[in-house]
């Protein structure tokens, strides 16, 4: 708003000034058109101060109605807080805090001022200059302070200081020596202190030190605090507190001090300026020097700001419908709305018009107490008595301040913020009167809860003292363990407690449940009306009914365990005689069966048949062990009836007895049947292995007698592994037959039970042995042919191994060329050489093998047929080898010698070549020094073609000494004859060159004499000219001489 007002009173002043401007030679309707805007803003200015007398009354009243709690007044509202005293006090009794410490609000600097300026000691030289500059500009104390960064203190000292002194030099000894602390230290002193702001100074200092090194004192740790604005005006070893901790901490009531100089009020405004900003209060263009210098715009927009934070901000609806929550302005007028609702000719829709017949405060009034006004009568036309009535009685009745009068309301345009002011009020006390409705019913509630929850404890400890009664009674009875002594009398029994668990205790279960959920209704009442909670007495606790309930639990567990035990025992003992006289009948017949059948030898004369026999056995004897447990089921049926005590436990005995004799000669029986099994078998399987074995050496016999000595050396060699496999094949067999020998002679000295006749076995024994020495003469034998053939076959493919290796470098010496230059010649030779290498190593290898051959045949064994041809055709074909390899090396020398005439010709040609461009040069040089350097250069170059004419007669020698083949060629020719010519051209211009240099060094030498002449004559032709006729005569004879 007072943005607005100074808007509007520039835009007016801007409009006075134009038309002063203005020439005055306009018209009649341009004077009819100014004078209307005049009169249109002349009348906004009355309206906007109209509206600024309003809410200066209004702010007025309702400040003074906060601060008659501290018993404060004001009576102007734009001197009143020019001080900021009341300012202050008004905040503090908004707020409900303290704001300041002990210290004085003026004459120093509060802790959260210090904490974000500098002090006049910590600022710089050019800081200081700023200050200066900006106070001789005109700018404020707390635009320079603001725009230095410092308090305003500093700002005035450092000025006057430049005014009465002249400089602002701070000649203190120290000043300006580099801080100990620097940048990094700052950071990390920072961190320290945030990572504990209740640590001391001394605390900080510590832990500083400990990880840095230059170390610092206590007082400069404390200073560099200051500095960086985390210090505290509490003593240096007291806990370092943030600004919010210290105005929180504060225990006295201070007030601040009324000074007389402007900047004391500065000061004062500037700190509830500052509160606000805390309390995220946001000011534009807002200042200390605005309210201190008494800018009515200014004041009434702050304390309107006030208003909307502390009282306004607070309020908010939320409506039935949608659930939406309003704030602010919106919720205000929605709560109006609500409120009003039903009344006729009430409609809120703003904080202006609306208002102004004095209906909405009547109704606002009605609502909450209809007692104090009688709505219905009335009128909209009278509304100057309808806000009269409404401000009385709210002021009378309710207590409200009447901040605004009947002639505020009703106008063409109310204002809207004094409105909104004097609502506020009505919703604050009506909230706190629905409160109190609120409580009262909630008071009347709680009684009503008591008295029920009385009654419903009486019920309770009836209900518990009946059913511990039961429980107890009900215990007594089922702890009797006395049972029937027979099997229907403890079924009767069983009967009957039957009964009890299913009809009589589930009753008293629920009632049990019943009781808890009774205490849980009592204990929730009490603790809904905030209520001591219930405590039964002894014995009425659900712990006490769990308890005895748990009892009745346990002996009714009990009984029912004992009755159950009881009764199966009874059972048991009945089955238990049926099932002994039905086993025992089933034993008897079984044991006579199975000592018939084992008493039986029919075992058989073959393996297959003991065999078969033997597993008949097992099949017996493992089927009369696994009736062991049969047997032993028998047993303890007998002493189980024995332990329970049956009545004919005699007879059960006998039988007993009787079926333990009959399995005992069972197997005994079985155990002597066995060993004369295991005898049996074990003879047979021996000569089972004996057939195994002569069958064994009848198949090796077969193949030893083998004429097949293999077709090749693998196959040889194949074989001969073979052999060597077989041969220990017969080895191991050996031995084993010596086994089966030893075993089998071993059943003709055995005592008592022989399962065969003794000489049966001594001749099976016998033939075993014969076959084997006959087996052990044929591999020895085979050996012997198969170490033959090796030998033959292996002279075969040494032959045939010669002559691939013949064929292959046959192949290859008749397909490689003879090189293509001088280098590829000379790697062929190398090559060459490596295969001649290869030649003489191979033919060692081969008269070894020409010597087995004969060998061979001189033995005349198997296969040598063929043998000498073999021998005629390697020795021919190494023959052409050898004459072919002599060829290739003549062929290569004749290449290497043609090629080193080429490469001898084309390094003649192209030093010719160089020469002749050297020596046909037209550089003869540009005076006589070059001119003799040059001529130095050829006579080398002549010397050096007097050498190469060595070089061209040997290289004609060259070329006649080369075949035939290679001399008749072109281009041999032609390359000579060019190389010849070009020998000569170059010899011819290099004694033309060598006259040539002669002649231009003459040519150079007479240029030198004729300058040099020159040069004298100039001289002295200048000592002639500058030479003077001396007076006297002995002068005149000296200058003669010279």
């Amino acid at each position: 708003m007072a943005n607005a007002s100074t808007d509007l009173d520039n835009a007016e002043a801007q409009r006075q000034l134009n038309n002063n401007n203005r020439p005055a030679s306009t018209g009649f309707w341009e004077t009819e058109t100014t004078s209307a805007k005049l009169f249109e803003c002349s009348r906004i200015k009355a309206l906007a101060d109209e509206r600024d007398a309003v809410q200066k009354k209004t702010f007025t009243k309702w400040v003074n109605s906060h601060l008659a709690r501290v018993s404060c007044r004001i009576s102007d509202l734009y001197n009143d807080l020019r001080d900021g005293y009341m300012l202050i006090r008004l905040l503090e009794v908004l707020s409900g805090e303290m704001l300041f410490s002990d210290a004085a609000v003026v004459l120093k600097l509060d802790v959260l001022e210090a904490g974000k300026m500098g002090k006049h000691k910590n600022l710089s030289e050019f800081d200081k200059g700023q200050i200066v500059m900006a106070r001789r500009q005109g700018q404020s104390i707390s635009k320079t302070a603001a725009l230095v960064g410092c308090s305003r203190s500093a700002v005035v000292s450092i000025y006057q200081k430049w005014s009465m002194e002249g400089t602002v030099v701070n000649r203190l000894q120290g000043h300006g020596r580099p801080r100990l602390i620097n940048a990094r230290g700052e950071r990390r002193l920072v961190r320290v202190f945030r990572s504990n702001r209740r640590a001391t100074v001394a605390q900080i200092a510590q832990e500083v030190n400990a990880g840095f090194d230059r170390k610092g004192s206590e007082y400069t740790e404390h200073h560099s605090l200051l500095r960086m604005g985390l210090h505290s005006r509490r003593p240096v070893r007291v806990p370092m507190l943030t600004p919010v901790h210290r105005r929180k901490c504060n225990s006295g009531h201070p007030r601040p001090t009324r000074g007389r100089m402007r900047i004391h009020c500065l000061e004062n405004v500037d700190k509830a300026l500052q509160f606000l900003k805390e309390q995220r209060v946001h000011l534009e263009n807002v200042g200390s020097h605005d309210i201190v210098d008494g800018n009515h715009r200014l004041t009434l927009g702050l304390i309107w700001t006030i208003i909307l934070r502390f009282q306004i901000q607070v309020i908010k609806i939320e409506t039935e419908d949608n659930r939406e929550t309003r704030s602010a302005k919106d919720a205000l007028l929605l709560w109006c709305q609500m409120k009003t609702a039903g009344y006729p000719e009430v409609n809120i829709h703003n904080f202006t018009t609306c208002w102004r017949d004095g209906l909405a405060f009547n109704a606002l009034i009605h609502r909450h107490r209809p007692d104090l006004i009688e709505f219905h009568k009335l009128t909209r036309s009278n509304a100057t008595h309808n806000l009269q009535q409404a401000f009385n009685i709210a002021e009378q009745s309710l207590g409200l301040t009447k901040l605004l009068d009947p002639e505020d309301v009703n106008t063409e345009n109310p204002d809207e913020k004094s409105i909104i002011t004097y609502v506020v009020s009505y919703y604050h006390y009506f909230s706190k009167m629905k409160a109190l409705i609120v409580e009262g019913k909630r008071i009347g509630k709680v009684l009503d809860n008591a008295i029920e929850a009385e009654k419903i404890i009486r019920r309770y400890e009836a209900l518990a003292s009946d059913l511990l009664e039961w429980i107890e009674k009900t215990i007594s009875i089922i702890s009797n363990q006395k049972f029937a002594n027979s099997l229907s009398g403890v079924q009767q029994q069983l009967q009957a407690f039957t009964t009890y668990c299913t009809i009589e205790k589930p009753i008293k279960f629920q009632e049990k449940g019943n009781l808890e959920v009774l205490l849980f209704t009592i204990q929730s009442k009490l603790r809904a009306n905030n209520q001591k909670p219930y405590v039964p007495h002894d014995g009425n606790l659900i712990s006490d009914i769990n308890k005895a309930w748990e009892r009745l639990e346990k002996a009714e567990h009990e009984r029912g365990v004992a009755l159950r035990k009881e009764l199966i025992r009874q059972e048991k003992l009945e089955l238990l005689a049926q099932r002994f006289d039905h086993k025992t009948t089933m034993r008897q017949a079984w044991l006579n069966e199975n000592q018939r059948l084992v008493s039986q030898d029919n075992f058989g004369y073959d393996l297959p048949a003991v065999e078969a026999a033997m597993k008949k056995h097992e099949a017996i004897e493992a089927d009369i062990l696994s009736y062991e447990e049969r047997i032993s089921v028998v047993v303890e049926l007998a002493t189980e009836m024995e332990s329970e005590g049956y009545y004919d436990i005699r007879r059960i005995s006998a039988r007993k007895e009787n079926i333990l004799g009959q399995w005992t000669l069972l197997k005994e029986l079985v155990v002597g049947r066995k060993a004369r099994l295991e005898k049996n078998l074990a003879l047979q399987k021996t000569f089972q292995e004996m057939v195994y074995m002569i069958d064994w050496m009848e198949e090796m016999q077969v193949k030893l007698l083998s004429k097949d000595y293999g077709k090749h050396l693998l196959e040889v060699e194949d074989m001969l592994q073979k052999q060597s496999l077989q041969e220990a094949d017969i080895s191991i067999q050996a031995e084993r037959v010596q086994t089966l020998n030893t075993a089998a002679l071993k059943f003709t000295t055995i005592e008592g039970y022989q399962p065969c006749d003794p000489q049966v076995i001594c001749n099976r024994v016998n033939h075993v042995n014969t076959c084997l020495e006959e087996l052990k003469q044929l591999a020895a034998k085979r050996r012997l042919e198969l170490e033959d053939s090796r030998e033959l076959w292996a002279f075969f493919q040494e032959v045939e191994e010669s002559e691939a290796w013949i064929r292959e470098k046959t192949s290859i010496l008749a397909t490689q060329s003879c090189g293509k230059d001088l280098s590829s010649v000379l790697r062929l030779l190398q090559k060459h050489k490596t295969l001649a290498g290869e030649l003489l190593a191979r033919r060692a290898l081969l008269q070894q093998t020409m010597k087995k051959g004969k060998q061979i045949l001189t033995q005349k064994s198997f296969g040598t047929a063929g043998i000498q041809e073999r021998l005629m055709e390697a020795k021919a074909e190494w023959k052409r080898l050898e004459d072919q390899a002599a060829q290739r090396l003549c062929n290569l020398q004749e290449a290497l010698d043609f090629f080193q005439f080429s490469t001898e010709t084309d390094d003649l040609l192209a030093w010719l070549q160089d020469t002749y461009r050297l020596v046909s040069s037209e550089d003869f040089g540009h005076d006589e020094y070059s001119t003799q350097s040059l001529l130095k250069k050829h006579r080398g170059v002549r010397e050096s073609i007097d050498k190469h004419r060595v070089q061209v007669v040997g290289l004609r020698k060259h070329m006649v000494a080369l075949p035939l083949y290679y001399r008749e060629l072109d281009e041999v020719r032609a390359r000579m004859s060019e190389t010849e010519q070009l020998y000569t051209e170059v010899a011819e211009v290099a004694v033309l060159r060598q006259q040539w240099l002669h002649d231009a060094l003459a040519v150079y030498r007479m240029f030198s004499e004729v300058n040099a002449c020159e040069v004298w004559i100039d001289e002295k032709e200048q000592w002639l000219n500058q030479i003077e006729v001396p007076e006297r005569l002995e002068d005149v004879e000296v200058i003669a001489h010279r």
